[in-house]
């Protein structure tokens, strides 16, 4: 029987874990002595950084700390042996560290530099218990659905419109889904279509449901020529408020908990926030340096989180725009943004694979899912398989639903293992979200489809 390169790594890893915590003196300063130490020992000390021992190689050298507990990612150690770079990718003029080696010292940062067996982590244990907020929205005393909308016509078009957003209403049988020039809303009981929105400003890109589940917010518009953020009243389908005047369609956007605020971005690299009862510009946000592609404001009203298509992702005040964090760990398009709903974590989901479960207090990085929705290489392929992550929305326990590149939507727990995987092997899935009493699971494709899944 033959077993794959990665097979046989994490077999090695496991095995040493499993006689004893992977450590700097029994397993990693052997692959230093082996590649490293002739230039980087006490002999000799290339830009300052002496990995001869424990101390030193905590101390880093003239270019900063070489290893960063729980972060492999950003350990600059760990960047330099797996550059892709052969003139850059340390040791220099020599073949690659070998790959068992390389998740070896992976491994050991991840899990905290132990020195020896007996020591500990040097990355604090986190509480990421999940307890539902109180305030998380309050229900109201019978859920709003649709009543008599006016009868909407929609354009013709060759092929249906993939389904680029959807969302669910937090307390009703319920779903918002993305139409040419409309909304389609769908009883989730039935999967029926109630009615339709109507939305000339062109396509929406995102949808989101108010707190209460009384407004519906939808975000979108027509490429390099004009971009809104329109809100409904569900009940009647009446249009509250149209806001922003963009010159390209919006791609991006989220309304406050309270709905007094809009936050809106897109190809302008610029993050706009309008306060919904006058209209009027509140601040703007021009840190990020490419398309911003999924903003969320916290269901406690506290936090912004914006990302890019560059893999920028940030965290601001919500209601002054002030910076607090730059969280560091995509290198891809961030294409979700979603906060638990006790507001204690942020998920991210990029093109490079990632999903990352972020520690607001501090910006750790609590959980990382790599190659989360990595597809099937095909028979006689080679290079690299995109495995992107385009959708991710948390659910009201604290689980995570997401869609990716592999055709498949998964769900995860509260503490990120994976509980189940729903493939569409016909279609790829671009949006999801979970109904109000987490019993539907729904997402949908690109060719235009929905589907449900009934969970226990």
């Amino acid at each position: 029987m033959k077993f794959s390169p990665l097979f046989l790594i994490a077999f090695a890893i496991a095995s040493a874990q499993a006689a004893a915590p992977v450590n700097y003196e029994e397993h990693i300063k052997p692959i230093f002595r082996q590649h490293c130490l002739s230039c980087h020992g006490d002999d000799k000390q290339k830009a300052d950084l002496n990995l001869q021992t424990y101390a030193d190689t905590l101390k880093g050298g003239s270019g900063g700390e070489a290893v960063v507990a729980g972060r492999s990612s950003q350990s600059l150690l760990f960047k330099v042996i797996t550059d892709p770079d052969d003139d850059a990718r340390m040791p220099p003029n020599k073949p690659p560290i070998p790959a068992e080696q390389v998740a070896m010292i992976q491994q050991w940062i991840d899990s905290g530099l132990r020195e020896s067996s007996r020591s500990k982590s040097l990355v604090a244990e986190r509480d990421l218990s999940f307890q539902p907020a109180a305030d998380a929205g309050a229900k109201p005393a019978v859920p709003p659905m649709p009543e008599s909308l006016p009868e909407v016509k929609v354009p013709e078009t060759e092929r249906p419109l993939p389904v680029l957003t959807l969302d669910t209403s937090p307390w009703a049988p319920l779903a918002a889904v993305a139409g040419v020039d409309h909304v389609r809303l769908v009883n989730l009981e039935t999967q029926g279509e109630l009615g339709r929105l109507a939305f000339p400003e062109g396509i929406p890109h995102l949808l989101r449901f108010s707190r209460d589940g009384a407004v519906l917010m939808a975000a979108g518009g027509k490429p390099v020529e004009s971009g809104k953020v329109v809100l409904y009243e569900v009940k009647s389908g009446k249009r509250v408020a149209a806001i922003g005047d963009e010159v390209d369609a919006v791609l991006a956007a989220d309304l406050s908990p309270d709905q007094t605020s809009v936050a809106l971005g897109g190809a302008g690299k610029v993050v706009k926030v309008y306060d919904t009862r006058s209209g009027k510009l509140k601040y703007r946000i021009e840190k990020h340096t490419d398309w911003v592609l999924s903003l969320a404001f916290s269901p406690d009203g506290k936090y912004l989180a914006t990302g890019d298509r560059a893999g920028g992702l940030h965290l601001w005040e919500a209601d002054s725009g002030r910076a607090l964090l730059s969280l560091l760990e995509h290198k891809a398009a961030v294409r979700a943004l979603d906060f638990r709903s006790d507001s204690k974590l942020l998920a991210s989901a990029g093109e490079d694979g990632l999903i990352v479960w972020w520690d607001v207090k501090d910006g750790w990085p609590a959980i990382t899912k790599a190659n989360a929705h990595a597809p099937a290489r095909p028979p006689g392929t080679y290079g690299k398989i995109p495995n992107g992550v385009l959708a991710a929305r948390f659910d009201r326990n604290g689980q995570l639903c997401t869609a990716g590149r592999d055709q498949k939507v998964r769900l995860w727990d509260a503490k990120g293992a994976e509980l189940k995987a729903f493939p569409i092997p016909e279609a790829q899935p671009l949006s999801v979200a979970m109904s109000f009493d987490m019993r539907t699971l729904i997402g949908g494709d690109n060719a235009g489809r929905l589907h449900f899944w009934k969970l226990n």
